[in-house]
């Protein structure tokens, strides 16, 4: 007999191990999804959903199994097969993404970032939780003799459970995914497990398959799944790592250099290597500095909420050099990557912090403030509401102006940005829209001025001749007043997720319309014979 299952340090190992990976698996999930469905909550929502119904199946399921065989190999050698399975992950988990998503893009038509999500979880995460599931019914069985002290038995190998689940989120979090990566963290835990399954079964003097062929496939895992690519189809990648928020790439072309914080959803920051006008949003928010007078004052100060890696700031540092600029970007991360490959002044300060706890504590007044904290739908709701946008009101100049890019604008209506658009109009009385042509962004004026667009008409004449000149001469007819409705986003009442769904839908209804049609029409061999 196997004296290990009598140890009770041992089996409180095992619990306290359980519930380690299985948060450990949960924020690793999070990282895996976000490059191809975002952070946002309702991402968050389906992770801990799908898990939550893994472990709740496992309970039970492991309840019925100990009673009715209460072999302690069976739940080793479950151990072990989940450690195997997670041990995949860091290998076939992006393709499995991919597939699914590929498959559903052509078939649906609404929720295609909840339906692909949910199915992607369902298809990577369920099976190794649901078998992680069963160790503490399993473990419960194993220590009782009677029903003596079975109350604390269970509350016992729950408290080991429970600490080993605080260990395991905060142990990823901050140690082991911006230290080693994703797919390492998957790695480390899928070892854990097996260490554990491994030493039931050595002391028992069994053989096991199953540890054996996890054993191969950790190997085989840290040598191919630990440094593959997220974006595997890329070859010009600079840098691919993550930080405690993002998963961060950055690459080059003969033009520019790219941060991108998704794989799917473009561009973050660029740096163009001649130094002239981006071609993107960030040339259409230059009227920004012109609109509040910054070339007819000594001092004028700007604040870019959401840095970013500095395109907006060195724009502005180039073309204004009389303006103090302070940068806050919560991301260290990003902050370093813009001094390695962005070319960002040294003397533009960056604050690594929140944008709206920046706020908060800050006292200064600024002749421009950027808000460009918006990717994709992962949109902070809390930096969104009226609150926020009066807080933001409260840091400007009496002539100062904000400046806020939205990024998923369409022409339905009741879509994101038009509830952006009404709460900032609640909040300033001056409130002028630009489109940015050739894609679905948006510019976003706001002020207490009501000369700001003429002061732009004026400026713009004054300025030297340079690029910049010559692109708003050409623009600024194109800025048009807003006057606000009543979809207001509140601290309490903000649905941006539920609202950038709508949009991703119509963004990639257009997009695959094409290739919808001819999979009706020919099946997936004509999709691929198009592509």
């Amino acid at each position: 007999m196997n004296k290990l299952i009598h140890n009770k340090y041992y089996l409180f190992a095992t619990e306290f191990f359980a519930g380690m990976s299985v948060m450990a698996v949960e924020l690793g999930a999070s990282r895996l999804l976000a490059p191809y469905f975002s952070s946002s909550q309702i991402v968050w929502t389906i992770i801990i959903g799908t898990i939550m119904i893994a472990m709740a199946l496992g309970n039970i399921y492991g309840g019925k199994i100990a009673d009715k065989d209460p072999d302690p190999k069976r739940l080793y050698g479950r151990i072990a097969v989940a450690a195997i399975w997670i041990a995949l992950i860091p290998v076939l988990g992006k393709y499995i993404i991919l597939g699914i998503s590929g498959l559903l893009i052509l078939t649906i038509s609404n929720g295609f970032l909840i339906v692909a999500a949910f199915l992607a979880c369902m298809v990577i995460f369920v099976f190794p939780l649901f078998l992680l599931g069963t160790v503490t019914p399993s473990l419960a069985r194993f220590s009782m003799d009677s029903v003596d002290g079975s109350g604390e038995i269970v509350g016992t190998l729950g408290a080991y459970n429970t600490v080993g689940s605080i260990i395991g989120t905060f142990l990823p979090t901050f140690v082991t995914i911006p230290s080693v990566g994703t797919a390492i963290t998957f790695l480390i835990f899928a070892a854990i497990l097996l260490l554990l399954s491994t030493l039931y079964f050595v002391s028992s003097g069994t053989k096991s398959i199953k540890c054996i062929v996890g054993v191969i496939v950790l190997i085989i895992s840290a040598i191919f799944g630990a440094k593959d690519s997220f974006a595997f189809w890329e070859d010009n990648l600079l840098y691919e790592g993550e930080s405690v928020y993002n998963y961060l790439q950055v690459k080059e072309d003969g033009d520019s250099v790219v941060l991108s914080t998704n794989v799917l959803f473009g561009v973050q920051s660029i740096m163009m290597k001649d130094k002239q006008l981006t071609g993107m949003y960030y040339d259409y928010a230059l009227a920004a500095p012109l609109m509040a007078g910054v070339t007819e004052k000594e001092e004028p100060k700007m604040l870019v909420l959401g840095m970013g890696t500095g395109t907006y700031a060195c724009q502005c540092d180039r073309y204004f050099p009389n303006l103090q600029i302070t940068g806050v970007e919560i991301d260290e991360k990003i902050t370093s990557l813009a001094g390695k490959y962005f070319n960002v002044p040294d003397d533009i300060p960056v604050i690594t912090y929140d944008g709206r706890a920046y706020l908060s504590a800050d006292q200064g007044k600024y002749d421009v403030i950027l808000v460009d904290a918006y990717q994709d739908i992962t949109i902070p709701f809390q930096m969104s509401s009226v609150e926020f946008f009066t807080l933001v009101r409260e840091h400007l100049t009496d002539d100062g102006v904000m400046v806020v890019n939205m990024n998923m604008q369409t022409d339905e209506p009741g879509n994101i940005c038009e509830y952006l658009e009404d709460t900032i109009a609640s909040v300033f009385p001056c409130v002028y829209t630009f489109d940015v042509k050739g894609n679905t962004n948006c510019e976003l004026f706001a002020s207490k001025n009501s000369q700001m667009v003429p002061k732009l008409e004026t400026s713009v004449f004054e300025m030297e001749d340079n690029e910049l000149k010559k692109f708003l001469i050409t623009k600024t007819g194109d800025v048009i007043p807003y006057a606000g409705g009543d979809l207001i986003l509140t601290d309490d009442k903000a649905p941006v997720e539920l609202l950038g769904i709508q949009v991703i839908d119509s963004i990639i209804k257009r997009e695959v319309a094409y290739y919808k049609t001819i999979y009706r029409e020919q099946g997936i061999e004509g999709v691929i014979n198009h592509i």
